[in-house]
């Protein structure tokens, strides 16, 4: 006896090859409009203030800013990130302790400056909150240009020790 095995199972192998009309009919689901859903979520995510200082790099991504500058030097036809990226990985690695103090040393420098910055801006948010001040205060803008170039003096300093 040949019976249906299952729901709207068809009968021959002809018809179970023919394309559904479920479509037209509307048993399926409506594909989900997935930007829409991107969009929801960018909404729920607060915003990030401009003016927060970005934190500091470990001491492997201060050895990559001076790697990257020799790499490409040394392999001027390679433009790939990658494998910049994996150089310098294995170079990091096969690195002692004694050949990493530096790094280290300038990322425990560049994470105090941080923490001074945050103290600084956390002190700002508290004292505008209770104001009731917005963000618009030019006097930030100029105090967080200013440390950018004490910044890029004090970076300037330490290639010229190198």
């Amino acid at each position: 006896m040949t019976g249906a095995r299952g729901k709207g199972a068809a009968k021959n192998k002809a018809e179970a090859l023919k394309p559904t009309e479920d479509r037209k009919v509307g048993k399926r689901k409506a594909p989900v409009d997935k930007s829409s859903i991107r969009k929801a979520k960018k909404e729920r995510r607060a915003k990030k203030d401009p003016n927060k200082p970005k934190r500091p790099p470990s001491a492997f991504f201060v050895f990559l800013e001076e790697f990257r500058a020799t790499f490409k030097k040394e392999n001027p036809n390679v433009k790939a990130v990658s494998a910049v990226g994996k150089a310098a990985g294995q170079r990091w690695k096969s690195m002692s302790e004694e050949e990493k103090r530096p790094y280290e040393a300038k990322a425990e420098k560049r994470k105090a400056d941080y923490e001074k910055q945050m103290k600084i801006y956390n002190k700002q948010q508290e004292s505008s909150a209770n104001n009731g001040v917005g963000d618009d205060d030019e006097g930030e803008e100029e105090g967080q240009e200013q440390q950018d170039d004490d910044e890029e003096e004090e970076e300037e300093e330490d290639d010229d020790e190198d």
